[in-house]
């Protein structure tokens, strides 16, 4: 991936890596206040927090996803770490990855977002948010 230029190198950064994850936290927050009345703009939170959470175990090893590689680079980087054991935990965020895509870039007859999502996808959210805290705190900066 780092030849690809998917992903590239930066400084590892526990304080960063610590960072997105308070961020996620905040994200999962405002997603339960919003997803009454802004059931889209709550799941694209509770979507950014599980990406951010994926992004904090990169950061903590000195990796980001460029902008080549975007949001499915940080995805695959850390699934090619942690599956198995932990493929079946963080595969939620790549269908997440497509509906938020479907806000994002609406089609007709798209299918609407709902709080009923929003709160069935929360416990997903929150389970990748709990990996990634576990991850950092076992590894090593590279």
């Amino acid at each position: 991936m780092l030849g690809r230029g998917e992903l590239e190198k930066v400084a590892a950064s526990r304080p960063q890596a610590e960072a997105l994850l308070d961020q996620a936290g905040r994200h999962v927050a405002t997603a339960r206040l919003a997803m009454e009345s802004d059931p889209i703009g709550a799941y694209q939170l509770l979507y950014d927090a599980a990406r951010k959470s994926l992004g904090a175990i990169l950061e903590n090893q000195g990796l980001r996803a460029s902008s080549r590689g975007g949001h499915i680079a940080v995805y695959e980087a850390v699934v090619a770490q942690l599956d198995p054991p932990l493929g079946k935990s963080l595969r939620p965020f790549d269908r997440m990855r497509r509906r938020r895509n479907e806000a994002e870039y609406p089609r007709p007859g798209s299918p609407g977002f709902s709080a009923e999502e929003v709160r069935a996808d929360i416990p997903k959210v929150e389970a990748i948010m709990e990996i990634a805290t576990r991850v950092i705190d076992q590894m090593r900066p590279f």
